[in-house]
């Protein structure tokens, strides 16, 4: 037997223990906040006659969205490479759904120069003609076909946002403009006619 006298719990020194305190789990704030809702400008398609000059990009966008929101028949874009100051944003994407979803003939085309740094963006009208595939198509336009270096957007028969310099955001829309709307529209037609699919997109679409 060990001759070394047993400690009851009694005779043990205390342990003090001292609280952390209370402690939260916070998760981090999300890296992107919520986009900006944009507001059209204030005119009528089909009504407002004068012709409306723009050279901001907040403008641009408002007479783009304008537009966008008030089309019933068809849409037309012909861009270089989806712009995506002017069209890769939330309102923008929202306006040609509900178009595209408020009747199955409801036409968005779009011919675009180029679009790889669009597919890398993942942009918003790509993405949007993968889920509506039928109604939503974009083409690539043909580099052995004439073309003018104008970007621009036609609503249905009367409204169009054109921009002569698309490396700019200067330009100007008609709200009432039935006979340039149909000179563009011709344009456009003919463009479209030998336009190509686009490798980057099937990509994208794939």
């Amino acid at each position: 037997m060990s001759d070394t006298p047993e400690t009851s719990p009694a005779d043990l020194p205390a342990i003090e223990f001292s609280s952390p305190g209370r402690f939260a789990v916070r998760n981090p704030a999300s890296a992107a906040p919520p986009a900006e809702r944009w507001e059209p400008a204030p005119f009528r398609l089909g009504e407002h006659e004068p012709l409306e000059r723009f050279e901001h990009p907040q403008e641009a966008r408002a007479h783009a969205l304008a537009l966008l929101q008030q089309a019933r028949r068809t849409l037309c874009l012909h861009s270089p490479d989806l712009e995506s100051w002017l069209y890769h944003h939330s309102s923008i994407q929202e306006a040609c759904t509900r178009f595209l979803l408020a009747n199955p003939r409801n036409r968005l085309r779009i011919l675009v120069g180029d679009s790889a740094q669009a597919v890398r963006n993942g942009h918003r009208l790509i993405s949007l003609s993968r889920r509506l595939s039928s109604n939503c198509l974009i083409r690539r336009l043909n580099p052995d076909y004439p073309k003018e270096d104008d970007a621009f957007l036609l609503a249905d028969d009367q409204g169009l946002l054109l921009r002569p310099k698309p490396a700019q955001p200067a330009g100007y829309a008609c709200y009432r403009a039935a006979g340039r709307v149909r000179q563009l529209q011709a344009r456009f037609e003919q463009a479209w006619d030998t336009s190509l699919s686009d490798p980057d997109l099937r990509s994208f679409l794939l």
